[in-house]
């Protein structure tokens, strides 16, 4: 199945949107902390059925307070992150903001993962609550039984978007279509290279990116090629996400996909994990001193080496530029 990437007319607001997110140069260091049902494990590794709202609302508060005065932008979740940060000032007025609008999970079954928007939710309510940017997680391989209806999905959110002139950031996680379980090696290269093929001509303006290869494999001439390879095939700008490796690993594989052509990263667990089963006196202590320091080095890094979205021929800045009357039909 293909979609072409489509502008339709003039998208002022989905450029405000990204440059909200990115620096000055057009790079992206996002502090991601859209978790949910995977915050219960880190808040409590032996017991996440112990955590509660409140726990977790005071986790985000004290990690966004910490930590996006720092980054280029924040992503939250509409459930326990976004609003209550906006409401109590944690977010500062300035940053960037995006917001998830998948419901957390999957339904079906671990070899043909649906997506789902949250119940109640909307590409609509997240502009509305005045973020910058809409995120989209969706599990996805392109030999699932399912991969043609996920890819429809994407592209139904991505025309959404669109219809509201709001960015979309796409976020896809791979599995084994055959197990349900994790990819690794040459079937997640191949994995993340086929779905950014497939993805990016379904819709979206950023892809954000496993990285191809899992830890086990070191080699980072090989790393180099699969990024190369990413870059060639990704219709727009892309981003890594950390999923959850060290924070040292997460600085090389940012170096090499940067190197390659990505704009930079998404980041939660590499920068704040280690911080979650602290009391709340050294949490703090430690997101001001070392969760800082981690942030900054990849902002640092990416604003070095990244290339700048709008750079990308796909780019939202691809799109016609406004001309007289043109609000008309906006």
């Amino acid at each position: 199945m293909s979609h072409p990437v489509a502008h339709a007319g003039p998208r002022p607001g989905a450029r405000r949107g990204l440059d909200a997110c990115a620096s000055p140069r057009g790079t992206f260091a996002v502090l991601a902390l859209d978790h949910r049902q995977n915050l219960r494990k880190e808040l409590h590794p032996d017991a996440p059925d112990v955590t509660t709202y409140d726990e977790m609302v005071a986790f985000k508060r004290a990690v966004v307070r910490a930590l996006a005065p720092h980054a280029t932008g924040s992503l939250l979740d509409p459930e326990i992150g976004a609003a209550q940060c906006i409401a109590d000032g944690s977010l500062p007025g300035t940053a960037g903001l995006l917001v998830a609008v998948e419901a957390t999970g999957y339904a079906g079954e671990p070899t043909a993962r649906v997506s789902r928007i949250l119940p109640g939710w909307s590409v609509e309510q997240a502009k509305r609550i005045g973020a910058s940017a809409a995120k989209l997680l969706v599990y996805f391989h392109p030999e699932a039984a399912n991969a043609d209806a996920q890819e429809r999905f994407v592209a139904d959110v991505a025309a959404e978007c669109r219809r509201h002139d709001f960015a979309l950031f796409v976020e896809p996680l791979g599995f084994d279509p055959a197990t349900g379980g994790k990819l690794t090696g040459e079937a997640r290269r191949r994995c993340v290279i086929e779905t950014a093929r497939r993805l990016t001509s379904a819709g979206g303006d950023i892809l954000k990116a496993e990285f191809p290869y899992d830890v086990s494999v070191t080699d980072e001439r090989a790393w180099a090629d699969a990024c190369a390879e990413l870059d060639a095939t990704s219709r727009v700008p892309w981003v890594l996400l950390s999923g959850g490796v060290d924070d040292a690993t997460f600085e090389r594989q940012v170096a090499v996909g940067c190197r390659a052509g990505a704009s930079g990263v998404l980041v939660g667990r590499s920068v704040w994990a280690p911080s979650a089963t602290m009391s709340p006196v050294d949490r703090d202590a430690w997101l001001a001193t070392e969760g800082r320091h981690r942030l900054e080095r990849l902002v640092r890094l990416v604003d070095e080496l990244g290339r700048p979205w709008h750079s990308r021929p796909n780019a939202v800045t691809s799109a016609p530029a406004p001309g007289d009357g043109w609000y008309r039909a906006y």
